[in-house]
């Protein structure tokens, strides 16, 4: 199946700052994307050229087969940015309304998603008066208008209280779920790990990784975490057993790599009665994002 967004060997340099450096990243259709990557590493000029905002200075890039820019690209692509504002006199209502005329939409459109955002009652109120959760609602709802083939969130969450972002999620996975491919940045890790299909990492414009969450958690080799419950007659057995640490009193913790995990499990087994639960963590989004990042800093520092 070709990609909504093909990105081959994209550069972009502002004078001596070399912002993005030969970044390879593809969308499929349905498939979430989180890009990943400090302040500075290249997403936001990575959204912009795909916006068609900034021309690459080598490489190429195409959104549903078109130029970026252009009329079709931008039919095809909608973008939620990090802060959103609005002309404060229009209502939500003529904001929606506005983006569904440029997009062509259906009017019946709007409605529809001022209630996926759930702003239907402030609908008729001034921009002016929102807070910054409904604006940023506001603007996931310009985003959503029009059926996009591919939605560019930038930190999207941002200013959503916790129902939100989960409902936010929600609206984001009935959107890929339809054959929309996302492209979605945001400093808010844990809130990504079970949301998204993909993890593109950015360090100083360079892509240094770019998988699966399980393969990124499977070639990084990070410790996985084991956490064996036990009761207090039998917790010094299980940590004589078992080695590790200690914890709240009836708990040992355990760590051990991915290719020693079953055995760790096996050993585990042997203990029979003596283990009331057991509980796997494997290395973390946030965890995977430091070692990648850490890695290549080490790399350059080697050359």
């Amino acid at each position: 199946m070709n990609s909504v967004l093909q990105t081959h060997a994209v550069s972009k340099h502002f004078r001596k700052v070399e912002a993005l450096n030969a970044v390879s990243l593809n969308v499929a259709p349905g498939e979430r994307v989180a890009l990943l990557g400090h302040n500075g590493a290249g997403k936001t000029t990575l959204f912009r050229i795909v916006l068609g905002f900034l021309k690459p200075d080598g490489g190429s890039i195409s959104i549903a087969g078109s130029k970026p820019g252009s009329k079709q690209a931008r039919r095809s692509v909608s973008y939620l940015p990090e802060s959103v504002a609005f002309p404060k006199m229009l209502t939500g209502r003529e904001v929606v309304s506005y983006y569904a005329k440029l997009k062509g939409a259906r009017h019946s459109d709007v409605l529809s998603a001022l209630e996926k955002v759930d702003l239907v009652d402030a609908a008729d109120r001034r921009c002016g008066g929102y807070s910054k959760g409904m604006r940023q609602r506001l603007g996931l709802a310009q985003a959503l208008i029009g059926d996009p083939k591919l939605l560019l969130l930038d930190e999207p969450t941002s200013g959503l209280d916790p129902i939100s972002r989960q409902k936010f999620y929600q609206l984001v996975s009935e959107f890929a779920g339809r054959g929309t491919a996302v492209l979605l940045s945001s400093h808010g890790l844990s809130e990504l790990e079970a949301r998204t299909d993909r993890v593109a990492i950015l360090r100083k414009g360079v892509l240094v990784a770019n998988a699966p969450l399980s393969d990124l958690q499977a070639s990084a080799n990070l410790p996985i975490r084991i956490s064996v419950r036990s009761t207090q007659a039998n917790v010094d057995r299980v940590h004589r057993q078992l080695g590790g640490s200690r914890i709240n009193g009836v708990s040992v913790e355990l760590e051990c790599r991915q290719p020693h995990k079953m055995a760790q499990l096996a050993a585990i087994s042997k203990l029979g009665a003596a283990v009331n639960d057991v509980e796997v963590s494997p290395p973390s989004l946030d965890e995977i994002y430091r070692h990648f990042s850490n890695h290549h800093d080490h790399a350059g520092d080697a050359k």
